[in-house]
């Protein structure tokens, strides 16, 4: 299934202690085909080195990872 990026926004994580090896999670609002919307947290990095931006459409494979659909 693909999902269009209807919001991009910084993860709130309150007072939270964070790991070593915490990676900056950004919280990403998605509209399915079939209008339906869900909320993902995804790496913020694998964003911009995607060019994953709001308007974009996407998919995930089956192990989540984001991936932009590219238009011929």
């Amino acid at each position: 299934m693909k999902y269009i990026v209807k919001k991009i926004q910084e993860a709130d994580y309150g007072c939270e202690e964070r790991t070593v090896r915490y990676l900056p999670q950004v919280l990403l609002r998605l509209r399915d085909e079939t209008g339906q919307e869900i909320d993902m947290e995804v790496a913020d990095a694998e964003l911009l080195a995607k060019d994953i931006n709001e308007g974009d459409w996407v998919f995930f494979d089956k192990k989540n990872k984001i991936y932009k659909e590219e238009l011929l």
